[in-house]
């Protein structure tokens, strides 16, 4: 016979509903401890990650290749330059935008870096901080990491909110201060910027950057993956400009996180699983800028119904939103390809020109040479 569990007394509710809010406070003060399987993480999502990472790691080889034909090689054509890297140029693709608006026409050193920027800024409009959750290599990296820190000590630590608070500041005073310094240009210093020497090698100086690490540089790094394995998402909750970014514009997507109260039965698990450890259990809805999108807190949630992610009218499954994702990197990069507006106008020649010239006077930041 199949036997029904049996309505519990409001005194009881209250009961059970103090002590799930209690353990959460506790798990807010303290630790994350994680039981075995308490956490989904949609295979659609783990999927995505894994594509971009592969894809960065691709083109980032791509662009070595490249590089390292220009540098080594007097004629000749040179092999095929992944315009996709221009991704990791976000400064240079905000630029980019402000510029389009001002000149009217889209710049040709890195018009990739513009076209990604406003691709993931549209996606963060339809479904909130999905670069972070969905897209970045850094962010999927992190995560990776943050696994390993609770297969090592059973659980990821948090810090104090009075050391939370003020360093999840940080990366809107790096935010703002990127903003300032783009905005506080004229339109022709701006233009002036993008088609300085400077900026034509900027992708370069990035590439070097990561395979000549300073001992500080390889320092900061070492830090950082320690931090990660501790903490969940060190780096990206507390230092990430354009993390910080994509926040404040998923302030205008109608995707959010949305809980049923009548359903829900206070567990607690959706707190605990959030990586941005945001309180679920007790809002009807997340418009917290924290938010990445990831929908771990649904996938793990035992009470079908009680959690969705989607707008008033409709909820999206995480294959919709993996989806969604690839196919709206597709038709951008295929409209850019098709309007000539993908690809740098640099071609051989002045590619190898400027690579010959890179460690010399005018190749340095706007405005900090000499200094």
């Amino acid at each position: 016979m199949i036997r029904f569990a049996q309505p519990s007394s409001k005194k009881n509710n209250k009961k059970e509903r103090n002590h799930a809010h209690g353990s959460r406070l506790r798990w807010d003060r303290r630790t994350v401890s994680f039981r075995q399987g308490i956490r989904r993480t949609s295979a659609w999502r783990i999927g995505v990650q894994a594509f971009f990472t592969g894809l960065s790691l691709l083109m980032g080889w791509q662009f070595y290749r490249f590089i390292h034909a220009a540098q080594n090689t007097v004629g000749g054509p040179l092999p095929a330059r992944p315009s996709g890297v221009e991704g990791y140029l976000p400064i240079s693709g905000l630029m980019g935008a402000v510029d389009w608006i001002h000149q009217g026409r889209l710049n040709g050193i890195h018009p990739a870096a513009t076209i990604l920027f406003l691709l993931f800024i549209g996606l963060a409009v339809a479904l909130r901080k999905s670069f972070c959750g969905w897209i970045c290599p850094v962010g999927g990296i992190s995560e990776s990491l943050a696994r390993f820190g609770r297969r090592l000590f059973g659980r990821n630590f948090l810090l104090p909110k009075w050391i939370d608070i003020p360093l999840r500041s940080l990366k809107y005073v790096l935010l703002g201060f990127f903003l300032f310094a783009i905005f506080s240009m004229s339109a022709g210093e701006l233009h002036a910027f993008i088609t300085s020497s400077y900026n034509k090698v900027s992708d370069v100086k990035m590439l070097y950057f990561f395979l000549d690490l300073s001992t500080v540089g390889l320092s900061v790094i070492g830090v950082l993956v320690l931090l990660s394995v501790l903490v969940e998402g060190f780096w990206c909750r507390y230092l990430c400009p354009y993390g910080a970014l994509m926040g404040l514009v998923a302030w205008l997507s109608p995707a959010k996180v949305r809980r049923d109260a009548a359903v829900c039965t206070d567990c607690g698990i959706c707190d605990k699983v959030c990586p941005a450890r945001l309180p679920v259990m007790s809002r009807a809805a997340i418009t917290n800028v924290e938010c990445i999108g990831c929908t771990d807190c649904v996938s793990s949630c035992p009470v079908p119904g009680a959690l969705r992610f989607g707008t008033k009218k409709r909820s999206y499954k995480p294959a919709w939103i993996a989806l969604a994702i690839v196919a709206a990197l597709v038709i951008a990069t295929s409209a850019a390809k098709l309007g000539g507006v993908w690809k740098s106008q640099l071609n051989d020649r002045e590619v190898r020109y400027h690579l010959a010239r890179m460690d010399g006077p005018g190749y340095g930041h706007p405005g900090m040479e000499g200094r």
